[in-house]
């Protein structure tokens, strides 16, 4: 390994992500010593690409959004570690950012912003700030916990920010975005049934609202045009559907399972 680079294991988990996985590959070629990779039986050819890349790859049954990561996790060897997405990719100055916070760290873990690409441009305002702890000391003992699909990365000890983007290319089209929404809204209505949470009436319509609302007016996402009106709806879409689906998911323990069939 070049001596250029940092004590630094990058760590992915993917599944058919060969129409991407170079882009965010390219942005941390230079700064890692190691790339980690676990990989969910892709039938494309992301393991290959992965491999080009030089990066350890492992292929394992989906676990779930937070035990895949805990996953690569533990096979991360390095002082420290940068836990990414596929669909994500490193500004020049956030790897400038990174390199200057490993020469001379002054935390445990830092913090990066997310950006995401939509419908032709980064949306300045729509989800925005979007800080997610990203970069974490190992001795630090991070773990991803939370419920899926809302994993949330924790260490003990401090955290600080970096400068610079991470940027978010999340969506392949509106199509994409709303099949998405609706996976991980019956994810998150699993997560919610198994919990044993009730089913409101106000929960279909006031909990959308909000969301629109807030991301909408309150967080600015105006200010986006028809992009932020779009984003924000199918926000709020995902949040009506969460409830939805775990409705459905009540009433077919109660009634049983041929809601839909005579």
């Amino acid at each position: 390994m070049s001596g250029k680079r940092l004590s630094l294991s990058v760590a992915l988990i993917t599944y058919n992500e060969e129409d991407r996985l170079s882009r965010v590959l390219e942005s941390v070629k230079d700064l890692a010593t190691e790339i980690i990779v676990v990989d969910s039986h892709s039938t494309d050819k992301t393991r290959e690409i992965a491999e080009s890349f030089g990066a350890k790859v492992f292929v394992e049954d989906w676990k779930g959004f937070v035990n895949q990561k805990n996953s690569a996790l533990q096979k991360c060897s390095q002082e420290w570690v940068l836990f990414l997405d596929a669909d994500e990719v490193l500004s020049e100055e956030l790897q400038q950012s990174i390199k200057t916070a490993l020469k001379d760290p002054q935390y445990d873990g830092y913090m990066v912003n997310r950006r995401t690409y939509y419908l032709g441009k980064f949306l300045r305002y729509t989800w925005q700030p979007e800080w997610r702890l990203r970069l974490v000391k190992r001795n630090a003992n991070p773990r991803w916990e939370g419920r899926d699909p809302h994993d949330i990365l924790k260490i003990k000890g401090r955290v600080g920010k970096l400068r610079g983007d991470l940027y978010h290319y999340s969506f392949r089209s509106l199509k994409d975005h709303l099949i998405k929404s609706l996976r991980y809204a019956e994810i998150s209505s699993e997560e919610k049934f198994l919990q044993g949470l009730e089913v409101k009436p106000a929960d279909l319509f006031l909990r959308p609202l909000w969301n629109f609302t807030k991301l909408y007016f309150i967080k600015g996402g105006i200010r986006d045009g028809l992009r932020g009106f779009l984003a924000c709806s199918i926000s709020s879409f995902y949040t009506f559907m969460k409830y939805a689906f775990l409705l459905e998911k009540k009433l077919k323990s109660r009634y049983g399972s041929d809601l839909w069939e005579k």
